[in-house]
């Protein structure tokens, strides 16, 4: 029996940038829209239908409802609002509102204080308000997102752990939600392997996501598409995978979070949630004897990407390849000696440290 086709949704991130942006047409039309079209951070065009239009003297409010598709998070169905004024300051100014998380502690690439609104979306809000202002007798916004419940559906989350208080935070880095399926996505990484071996690849390159793919893909130009492979949280299935096709070499490329999980020895990345093991960490520090401040205060980080700033700012960034490192060894020993190397990569696709795997690595129990 075929399986049906999980349906994609949209993110938290892409809800706002278009309810902004139909906020902004609004004001420039002098009247209230039903939908709007915009471009989503992976160059996807999608129209919105708007919830809510409504316009006074000097601003107007729009807003989307999420719907996540058949992957229904905490924030499915929430109310993505979008309240805009223009002006003429030549800069768009974003503002976290109701249900929009504020954030307190270091570690997250976002200014302490500033809503918890993440890059790419930030990036996308602004780019869909300035393609509504060409032409216009304006030339800046201030946009203020709200999400209402939002404080509500953060109790689902991990924010308030990680210091985002207030609310939901506003992500997404291609504007679309994936479905989570664990039987479709293992099946899917187990077929993808298969059909590299298929056509002749003896090495293959591991993700962890579309982002990482992507800075893989520049890292690695020489190799051949089909030899990238997103496993999303399925690493131990893609290694025992690689294994059982005769794989020679596997390169497993992320970033610091999924990988200090692999360095901690788990396997299937989704587990415990967004805890990274920062005692771990500590002790990976303490065994390269970086002084014993910097490693309490990795032990205390509240992020994997707090733990690159305190070794960046204390100029012990050479950890990074020790964790390529053990991440190599853990995988190689969870697949029977395979010759596995490991790139870590920044949110920028810049490489931070690396661990290349020589030939015969792994094969007669050095992963022991």
């Amino acid at each position: 029996m075929a399986t049906k086709e999980l349906r994609e949704g949209f993110t938290t991130g892409a809800c706002s940038a278009a309810a902004a942006k139909a906020a902004v047409r609004v004001l420039i039309l002098g009247q209230t829209i039903k939908e709007i079209e915009t471009t989503l951070p992976n160059k996807r065009k999608v129209i919105f239908e708007l919830k809510r239009c409504e316009i006074s003297n000097d601003s107007a409010v729009c807003s989307i409802i999420k719907d996540a598709g058949d992957d229904p998070d905490c924030t499915h169905g929430a109310e993505l609002t979008a309240e805009v004024k223009l002006n003429q300051e030549n800069k768009i100014v974003l503002k976290g509102g109701e249900g929009v998380a504020v954030v307190t502690k270091a570690g997250l690439g976002l200014e302490i204080g500033e809503p918890a609104i993440n890059p790419v979306p930030r990036k996308n809000i602004t780019e869909m308000i300035l393609e509504e202002l060409i032409g216009s007798a304006f030339s800046g916004a201030e946009v203020t997102i709200s999400v209402p419940g939002g404080q509500e559906m953060a109790k689902k989350t991990m924010n308030e752990r990680l210091g985002l208080i207030g609310g939901i935070s506003i992500l997404g880095t291609t504007g679309i939600v994936k479905p989570y399926s664990t039987a479709a996505y293992k099946a899917s990484v187990i077929q993808a392997i298969q059909v590299a071996r298929e056509y002749g690849e003896q090495s293959i390159i591991l993700t962890t996501g579309g982002k990482s793919e992507k800075f893989a893909m520049d890292l690695l130009p020489s190799m051949n598409e089909i030899a990238f492979i997103q496993v999303g949280d399925f690493i131990g299935t893609g290694i025992k995978t690689a294994i059982k096709e005769d794989i020679h070499h596997v390169i497993i490329v992320g970033m610091i979070g999924k990988l200090s999980k692999m360095a901690d020895g788990v396997m299937m990345t989704h587990r415990g949630g967004s805890s990274v093991n920062t005692k771990m960490l500590a002790n990976i520090a303490r065994s390269l004897e970086i002084p014993e401040t910097v490693c309490s205060n990795i032990e205390s980080a509240n992020t994997a990407r707090h733990v690159l700033d305190i070794c960046k700012e204390s100029g012990h960034f050479y950890i990074t390849t020790r964790i390529c490192e053990i991440v190599s060894k853990n995988c190689s020993k969870h697949g029977l000696g395979l010759r596995v190397s490991t790139y870590m990569v920044d949110f920028d696709g810049t490489l931070l440290g690396k661990f290349e795997a020589p030939e015969g690595w792994g094969i007669k129990g050095e992963a022991e």
